[in-house]
């Protein structure tokens, strides 16, 4: 649970910043990629990240210039990418503009439940890595080299000079 403001928005940077070299991956075609008919393609998760900063955080109040929860889907995935970037750069200044470490105890109504604004932000890392580890399966289905987020991804293990762990 984050106590300051300071200890989400450092622990955000890592996380946009994973989320970030993900999304940079992407390619307009791989954004079909699906499971199956009746769930998410890559496309739609990776937007549904990005527009999940205005519905989570709207929600608390929070004011800033985000990719909108109710937008269309993009057909391009520089789009998507750009979304995200500049829509986790306004709400990092709009937390550090109107929050306080005291923010962080203030309850909210969120989906007819009571959360502190921290479990607000815990819920949103959560959020976000639970969607991007739905990603790097479909990339990886879409034929996408998938960069490593906390750790080297099969790919890079040859730059730290060693071998992919056995299959």
């Amino acid at each position: 649970m984050f106590v300051t403001v300071e200890d989400f928005l450092t622990n955000w940077g890592h996380e946009s910043g994973s989320t970030k070299k993900i999304l940079d991956v992407l390619t307009d075609d791989s954004l079909a990629q699906e499971v199956s008919p009746e769930d998410r393609t890559l496309g739609r998760i990776a937007w549904h990240i990005v527009t999940t900063l205005d519905e989570i955080m709207g929600r608390t109040g929070l004011t800033f210039e985000a990719a909108r929860h109710d937008a269309p889907v993009p057909n391009s995935a520089q789009a998507i990418a750009d979304a995200y970037r500049s829509s986790s750069e306004a709400m990092v200044a709009a937390i550090r503009e109107q929050w306080t470490d005291e923010t962080l105890k203030e309850k909210k109504d969120m989906y007819g439940e009571s959360w502190t604004v921290a479990t607000v932000l815990d819920i949103l890392v959560a959020h976000q890595t639970h969607h991007r580890g739905q990603m790097t399966v479909l990339m990886r289905q879409a034929g996408l080299s998938v960069p490593g987020v906390y750790g080297p991804a099969r790919e890079e293990w040859a730059a730290f000079g060693g071998q992919p762990p056995e299959v």
